[in-house]
């Protein structure tokens, strides 16, 4: 894969090790009491996220996904947020993490928390790779952070510029 114009920002070990620390923290807050915890990974950018999030945690944990889009072949967000995929589990009574690659404007996570709470879940929480506060329109309580980073345009471990560089090991900044 040509890597001209991109430039490492964060590495697949850099990663591994905080979601590492990010499966272990939510090991502690969710201590397996007989309700359900599911992770709902917002696609396509967060799958990896959400597996490698979903192995780093001990107790017992159930998938879904949802695919909400703002951005569609652009670098920046339209302001719409657009529903594409919608859960195919019930999550009424149980504890949900949302697994997000990154909050920037914070309209598509708040959509998505506005969505999961509808379905009647106990708790409603965010667990995202990457924040960039500095995006932020509206406020998002993210409570599982894995880096805050600059604004930047980034690539890689399941983020993309108009559908490549998803599968790149780590995250790249893409131009200068």
């Amino acid at each position: 894969m040509d890597r001209a114009g991109l430039l490492p920002l964060l590495s697949a070990e850099r990663i591994a090790a905080r979601v590492g620390e990010l499966g272990a923290t939510i090991d502690a807050d969710f201590p397996d009491a007989g309700r359900p915890l599911w992770l709902v990974g917002a696609l396509k950018g967060a799958a990896f996220f959400l597996a490698d999030l979903a192995r780093a945690i001990r107790r017992d944990v159930r998938l879904d996904f949802v695919r909400a889009s703002s951005y569609g072949a652009s670098t920046e967000s339209s302001g719409t947020v657009r529903l594409l995929l919608d859960l195919s589990a019930d999550v009424a009574g149980c504890d949900v993490i949302l697994a997000e690659d990154i909050v920037d404007s914070g309209r598509t996570a708040n959509a998505l928390v506005r969505l999961l709470q509808s379905r009647n879940a106990a708790s409603v929480t965010i667990a995202a790779l990457l924040d960039k506060p500095s995006r932020r329109v509206e406020p998002v309580e993210i409570r599982y952070r894995g880096f805050e980073i600059e604004d930047r345009f980034v690539v890689g471990y399941g983020l993309d510029a108009a559908e490549s560089y998803r599968n790149l090991p780590g995250v790249w900044t893409l131009g200068a």
